[in-house]
């Protein structure tokens, strides 16, 4: 069972002024829901965290296509194995299972049939004529890793000189190693003998999962078999039979159909065909290379961003909480940043401030709250931490009372504009609104400038500038003085009609 950690913080800022003048709140990710406020999730993927809410974690080291991906089969979605590729399902005897090393699905085999696919015109095995480099690549984990278990085939024909030539690709269990066998793939294989078999030498374990790789060179002629990355056997196919000399090149027939684990009984996930020689193209991590035991997940780890999340002008963030699962070895950090306009942000401005949840904050204030967060896994890239929900805890600066009394008194291209204090004790001064329409404050003709105008903690001010006989609408509001951004409600509405001193 998983062991969850809940870190908060309760905290009370006072910034200057009476704490019971200021509104808690809170804006919540995740939990009951979900995470729709996420802004960028890199390498990260949903799960289920505490209360079978959605959680966010790792994301497993699996492939992702590239330009050279020609199809994936990850098993991700029940109803259709295929993730990439041009590829048809002619038949699925496979059952999806959630016991794997590698995203969230693998396909179980119980000796019934496996899948049987057909790839499109100009996928690789759904194109006739000459091709170029390919690679195949799948992981397994057998239950039984017995004789004659076969986990892919792939058979076709193609006419040379008005003769029929069968053509055949085999993967088969043989004395606990998996056996390669090719016939007649190849064109003008020099060596006349276009019957090849490579053949591991590493003894498959069974109910343990394993890497295994078939890849041509068709700049090099190398035809290897691979497994967990490491060359367990090789051929060069070429006029001498060695590095140099040369290429044949692989000349496919009739388009056909291949199946894959037709009988074998265990699991297989992410098969994967590349036109492109063995690679780390597609594969998320080069630390996976060469490494015997598969790294589950990456260990530079996985990062997410919520959007902007709006609060008030001037809101206060207090302390962060996290609902999270962070096993030994793994870690979760976490950041916040904020300001009042977020349309001028970037990935590093405003400047990003690393927290400890439920940790007490000063200085983090503004309109626009956003958290980050990184994750990483243990040392051997087995375990995943997880974040089910994040709590902001903020305080809202109160809005300002306006002034209760307003008057305009009209003069020459001019309104004089007084008011009384407000009696908020937490007013900083006021901003006059105004403009030609009843309740619409649109006005840019004054010398002082366009509404609304900030003109500081004074009581008076006149606006010159005005057309005489137009009438102007006027109203004042009280801002905060922690904040000039915290903006209260409007004063009544006054009006006035500037005129000339005399009559022309």
């Amino acid at each position: 069972m998983k062991n969850y950690i809940r870190k908060s913080g309760i905290v009370c800022v006072c910034m200057g002024i009476l704490c019971t003048g200021l509104f808690a709140k809170e804006i919540r990710l995740g939990g009951k829901n979900g995470w729709p406020q996420l802004e960028v999730a890199d390498n990260v993927t949903t799960g289920i965290g505490r209360f079978g809410y959605q959680s966010v974690e790792l994301k497993t080291n699996d492939f992702e296509a590239d330009g050279f991906t020609d199809l994936i089969l990850n098993f991700e979605n029940p109803s259709n194995p295929v993730s990439f590729g041009d590829y048809t399902v002619l038949k699925n005897d496979l059952q999806n299972v959630s016991a794997t090393e590698l995203g969230k699905g693998a396909g179980l085999s119980r000796d019934n049939g496996g899948i049987t696919l057909k790839g499109k015109e100009g996928t690789f095995f759904g194109s006739e004529g000459l091709s170029g480099s390919f690679s195949i690549d799948f992981w397994l984990n057998p239950a039984l890793a017995e004789n004659g278990e076969e986990i892919f085939q792939w058979h076709s024909s193609r006419t040379v000189d008005n003769h029929i030539i069968y053509q055949m690709m085999n993967a088969n269990f043989e004395g606990g190693h998996i056996k390669w066998y090719l016939s007649n793939i190849f064109d003008n294989f020099y060596e006349g003998n276009q019957n090849l078999f490579l053949e591991g030498s590493t003894t498959i374990i069974p109910n343990k999962w394993t890497r295994h790789t078939l890849s041509f060179d068709a700049e090099t002629g190398l035809l290897e078999y691979l497994v967990n990355g490491y060359v367990e056997d090789i051929r060069y196919i070429t006029s001498t039979g060695h590095e140099g000399g040369d290429i044949s090149l692989v000349l496919l027939g009739v388009p056909a159909e291949f199946d894959i684990c037709s009988h074998f009984t265990g699991k297989i996930d992410d098969f994967r065909i590349a036109k492109t020689s063995y690679s780390l193209s597609g594969y998320q991590s080069a630390e996976n290379a060469g490494s015997i035991e598969h790294m589950k997940y990456v260990r530079s780890g996985g990062y997410f961003r919520s959007r902007p999340l709006m609060a008030s002008a001037g809101s206060v963030l207090n302390s962060v909480d996290v609902e999270m699962w962070a096993p030994e070895q793994t870690a979760i950090n976490l950041y916040v940043r904020s300001g009042d306009n977020r349309y001028n942000w970037t990935d590093t401005y405003p400047e990003w401030k690393s927290i400890e949840p439920g940790e007490e904050l000063t200085g983090v204030s503004g309109l626009f709250f956003q958290v980050a967060c990184d994750l990483y896994p243990d040392g051997n890239g087995q375990t995943t931490p997880s974040v089910t929900e994040i709590k902001l805890n903020y305080t809202e600066l109160p809005l300002p009372l306006p002034p209760f009394s307003v008057s305009a008194v009209a003069g020459d291209g001019c309104v004089t504009l007084k008011w009384n204090y407000s009696v908020d004790e937490t007013t900083g001064g006021y901003y006059v609104y105004y403009g030609n329409r009843s309740g619409e404050y649109l006005g840019r003709v004054a010398v002082e400038g366009a509404s609304p105008i900030n003109v500081g903690n004074t009581t008076t001010v006149t606006l010159t500038g005005l057309e005489n006989g137009t009438i102007y609408y006027f109203a004042v509001a009280s801002w905060s003085r922690i904040n000039d951004n915290v903006i209260g409600d409007l004063s009544r509405e006054v009006f006035a009609r500037p005129k000339k001193s005399g009559r022309k």
